[in-house]
């Protein structure tokens, strides 16, 4: 059995959380965390257009190393840009919330990738067309082509093995780019790089 994942979760509500780890409690892929560790993922139930939810999820965000699931019952797409540079790498609605999906998240997340539901994806696509030609920044430097075409489609939902296919490399290939970009850019992870990307322009 592989190692189990530990999450950490917070919500706006104590209903909600009480309801998030009651479906996680009973998996055998999950560690719910205790306190004693640095979580690997950290379940953030919480509607950001909401102040307290918004601060929920940027506590979050700064409390430790942990990747950030975000589930909400709603989105504007300005939200949607916060949530991405909040380091929100999966977000889910919470309507769809089931044990069996949470998990998969989950484990999505854990792994490095990101995932947003198809009708975030159009919606992030969308916003990807208005601010496609807006100019750089000054200051960003040279950004590979390479690099570019790796980040379009982080947005556009892939994860890194529809990538690497796509683009005829191999997994590690896209792996090392998006590590270069985000450390050269001193981003926080995938999510953080494609709102980073998105705000300049490059995308």
């Amino acid at each position: 059995m592989t190692d189990r994942i530990t999450v950490q979760v917070c919500a706006d509500d104590p209903i909600s959380e009480a309801g998030v780890i009651s479906l996680l409690r009973p998996r055998p892929e999950i560690r719910l965390d205790d306190g004693a560790d640095d979580p690997a993922v950290t379940v953030v139930a919480a509607d950001i257009s909401d102040p307290a939810g918004y601060q929920l999820l940027r506590t979050a965000q700064h409390s430790g190393s942990s990747r950030l699931v975000l589930l909400v019952s709603r989105l504007l797409d300005h939200q949607l840009s916060l949530a991405a540079e909040c380091g929100a790498a999966g977000i889910m609605w919470r309507a769809s919330v089931d044990s069996d999906r949470l998990v998969r998240m989950i484990q999505t997340v854990a792994t490095g990738d990101g995932h947003l539901p198809p009708d975030l994806q159009e919606r992030l696509l969308h916003l990807l067309g208005q601010l496609h030609g807006r100019e750089q920044s000054l200051g960003i430097g040279r950004v590979a082509e390479r690099e570019i075409d790796v980040l379009r489609l982080v947005a556009e939902g892939y994860d890194t093995p529809d990538i690497a296919l796509k683009l005829s490399f191999s997994e590690r290939t896209i792996k090392n780019v998006l590590h270069a970009f985000i450390t050269r850019h001193h981003l926080r992870n995938r999510s953080h790089a494609v709102a980073f990307a998105l705000r300049k322009g490059l995308i």
